[in-house]
């Protein structure tokens, strides 16, 4: 049985606009607290709920455009409507579920009308609404806890960022079994990872893509100025604004395809651990990240990345995490670049903990450097473990031009880590030629790189 809300939502977004308008002055005051609520008569048509029969719904939108109050109302819908009761809330993150999903400013509690608002009880992961309709919060870092729990419905938000995406996805739709028609939908930024493009072209979805543009009306004139103007036309404004999924780039090191064909799920037994750091040369707003990537090595060789640290923060800040990542992977040594700072990168470092640092220093170009590396991934000897989504848009856009110059907010600090991090278990892609004397290290750098 409706609500007599539900109901008057209901008459209420049946009305034509200009019905709507002739009537708004004769709206009672709970009327006009119900048409607050009604959000087909605010959304923009891309936005509402497809008609007929779909298993998902896939929106690939840019910034802006609107996704996380399309998801939050879908959920509201199916919540209101009795469609479904038991529901899965999927965010990167459990901080992203909390922040952005359920308490966020376009989240499900700010989409909830006062009269059909959930209880959140955020020790239990839980939203429970007064018809009984439960919502459970997971975080796509932890792909088993998806592992068992039953639902009749879905939402995963920015799934293409999910490091374990294919697992996160699998784990979820065997429990997606309750009801008689169980459905997803999902929420995202667009990067070419292979789920993605595989959801595209499967029959049962419906496929919804969207522009920042199409939303300025909601979008403040200064994140205009300095964001959409800033980016329009850029190949990271076609993606993140536009929502293009861009495929490979003529001239870059590696390839979308050829890193997920090295993916791994967990790594193999490790003998070495090394941190690769990639210091910046200065802090603040506009300086570059400081890259922190972890490699590890087999016995046979086969070298495995683990963890992508990087961030951009002052120097307490990035040797602090430098430090954590060392310790929490058991790590042998550091691995840093010293053109920027020489022995002030090891002192930074050594100022948080006394572990042994290693310092390296470069002798030729980026992509110079960086093409042995690329050269062991298409040997199949470098594998990623999960996703690293940010080290991976650098690396499959890492080309020549790009590399030597930092062209439109470009900065391959990530893939430099790597590089660094990689070439220490790789010492023979450095090695001089037979009969050719390896040149003398610079002071402090602990061995020769070139």
């Amino acid at each position: 049985m409706q609500s007599a809300q539900a109901l008057t939502r209901s008459w209420i977004e049946s009305l034509t606009p200009s019905q709507l308008e002739k009537l708004k002055t004769e709206l009672t005051e709970e009327e006009k607290a119900v048409l607050a609520f009604a959000w087909k008569r605010w959304a923009r048509p891309p936005q509402i709920l497809p008609v007929g029969r779909w298993d998902g719904w896939l929106i690939i939108a840019g910034r802006g455009w609107g996704k996380t109050r399309v998801g939050a109302e879908t959920i509201r819908d199916e919540v209101e409507s009795g469609r479904s009761r038991r529901i899965g809330l999927i965010a990167e993150t459990s901080a992203d579920g909390r922040d952005v999903l359920v308490e966020g400013e376009s989240g499900i509690m700010a989409c909830s009308p006062p009269w059909m608002r959930p209880l959140y009880e955020p020790s239990k992961r839980r939203l429970t609404w007064r018809n009984g309709a439960i919502a459970t919060l997971y975080d796509a870092r932890e792909p088993d806890q998806l592992r068992g729990p039953q639902h009749d419905f879905l939402w995963f938000d920015e799934l293409a960022k999910y490091r374990y995406a294919d697992a996160v996805f699998d784990m979820a739709m065997f429990g997606l079994r309750l009801g008689d028609a169980p459905r997803w939908i999902v929420t995202t930024t667009p990067r070419p990872i292979a789920l993605i493009r595989r959801l595209l072209v499967q029959s049962g979805v419906h496929v919804t893509r969207g522009r920042s543009e199409d939303n300025l009306s909601n979008i403040s004139p200064t994140y205009q100025r300095n964001v959409i103007d800033r980016y329009r036309g850029t190949r990271l404004g076609r993606q993140e604004l536009d929502a293009e999924i861009l495929e490979d780039i003529p001239g870059a090191l590696w390839s979308r395809r050829s890193l997920d064909e090295a993916r791994v799920m967990v790594s193999p037994q490790l003998l070495r651990i090394v941190v690769g750091v990639d210091p910046a040369a200065s802090s603040g707003e506009a300086a570059n990240e400081t890259g922190i990537i972890v490699i590890g090595m087999t016995a046979n060789n086969q070298a495995y990345v683990l963890e992508d640290w990087s961030l951009r923060g002052s120097p307490d800040e990035w040797a602090r995490k430098v430090v954590a990542a060392y310790r929490k992977h058991g790590a042998d040594a550091i691995i840093a670049e010293s053109n920027q700072g020489g022995e002030m990168v090891s002192a930074v470092i050594r100022s948080v903990a006394d572990i042994p640092v290693k310092l390296v220093h470069a002798t030729r170009g980026k992509y110079v450097r960086a093409e042995p590396i690329s050269a062991l991934y298409e040997q199949g000897r470098v594998h990623h473990v999960g996703t690293l989504p940010v080290l991976e848009d650098q690396m499959i856009s890492f080309t020549p031009e790009r590399a030597a110059h930092r062209t439109d907010g470009y900065s391959p600090d990530r893939v430099d880590a790597l590089v660094w991090a990689a070439t220490e278990l790789f010492p023979e892609i450095t090695a001089p030629a037979p009969g050719k004397p390896a040149p003398r290290a610079p002071q402090g750098a602990g061995g020769w790189m070139s």
